[in-house]
């Protein structure tokens, strides 16, 4: 790499929570797992490729989850054992780094721009890593190096799982240009569809549009996408970054008006919030509903608990309720979210309090 270039590295951990349990017991090595609950409330946090082959993927419906393969086997999450190993791999980075940025127990950045073994290029730190990752935890990482977090972050997703992808400073917009738009960061499915529908399925697509085109379809996300197009970001690795919230949203195709509609995708956002909530490791006391109105006009309602939300089951209740106590809304929805607040990390709650998700 440039010796002007920042250094980043992602590190991502290869299907974490299922790749403990196969390392942990011999008799699920090789077969489609699921942590998590396969009960009718149960949500998959994590999967082993085996599974992955049939459609299985995080954060869906353990129903839903047997249905598309029927041999899958459910693992009980054991959350102090990934925590355990993720203080190990963490220890790894920091034989090299100061600099690192967690992004959940089994992902993080690391700026090894300047690194402590004085090792001259980036990638010998990333294989580094992955070397030591594997021989002191009998797991796998997969690594992306680049100049900035967003290629990193592509680039280690490349060559999934037990790969490396290195891109060097001006490579990046012909990295991003040959890659699907779904795939950048900040370009989620829906969005994803309204790009395709002007045209635009590729980074080389993306890249083809001006700014004034990009701020009169997607508004302040504009100047993000002209810039993730051209393989620039200049956001640092922040160390120790705290988190303030956890939140999953959806915006619809058509606006929803009618209840069931509309308490089925806060459920089902729900489910998907427990889900990155547990990946976090973070439980927060207040829950909060965001409603966008179809004229773009965005309303929150929230209810605070006396003791952080560790539990599936009331964290969808309250979403319900607070969803419930605003209908009928006075126009149909483009967009439900909901979120937890007034965060608090396990280090700073109840030790030993049993964490699992539903089964």
């Amino acid at each position: 790499m440039d010796s002007g270039a920042r250094k980043i590295i992602h590190i991502d951990m290869d299907a974490f929570y299922a790749s403990v349990e196969q390392r942990d017991d011999a008799g699920l090595r090789g077969l489609p797992i699921a942590v998590g609950g396969g009960g009718p409330r149960g949500v998959v946090a994590t999967c082993s490729y085996e599974a992955r082959r049939f459609g299985v993927r995080s954060a869906m419906p353990g129903a839903r989850a047997r249905r598309l393969c029927p041999d899958l086997v459910f693992v009980k999450p054991r959350f102090e054992v990934y925590r355990a190993v993720s203080a190990q791999v963490r220890e790894i980075f920091s034989r090299f780094t100061d600099i690192i940025q967690p992004l959940s127990l089994d992902e993080a950045y690391l700026d090894v721009t300047v690194n402590k073994p004085g090792m001259g290029s980036a990638t010998q730190v990333a294989q580094a890593i992955r070397r030591m990752i594997r021989e002191e935890t009998g797991l796998t990482a997969s690594a992306g190096v680049s100049y900035n977090k967003l290629i990193a972050k592509l680039a280690s997703d490349q060559n999934k799982p037990d790969g490396i992808c290195v891109v060097r400073p001006g490579e990046g917009a012909a990295f991003i240009a040959a890659m699907p738009v779904r795939r950048i960061h900040g370009v989620g499915p829906v969005t994803a569809k309204r790009m395709q529908a002007l045209g635009i399925e590729t980074g080389a697509d993306l890249r083809a549009r001006d700014l004034h085109f990009l701020q009169a379809h997607f508004g302040n996300m504009a100047d993000y996408y002209y810039r993730a197009a051209r393989g620039e970001d200049d956001r640092p690795v922040r160390e120790r970054e705290g988190r303030k919230s956890v939140s999953v949203e959806d915006t619809f195709f058509d606006d929803l008006v009618e209840e069931a509609a509309l308490v089925a995708e806060i459920e089902r956002i729900a489910v998907s919030l427990w889900t990155r909530i547990e990946r976090a490791q973070v439980w927060g006391r207040t829950v909060v509903l965001k409603v966008k109105f179809a004229d773009f006009r965005i309303i929150t309602r929230s209810r605070s608990f006396s003791a952080p939300v560790r539990s599936p089951d009331l964290l969808r209740q309250a979403g319900r309720e607070l969803l419930l106590a605003q209908l009928p809304l006075r126009m149909g929805a483009r967009l439900l979210g909901l979120g937890v607040h007034n965060l608090e990390s396990e280090e700073a709650g109840e030790q030993g309090e049993q964490l699992a998700l539903s089964l």
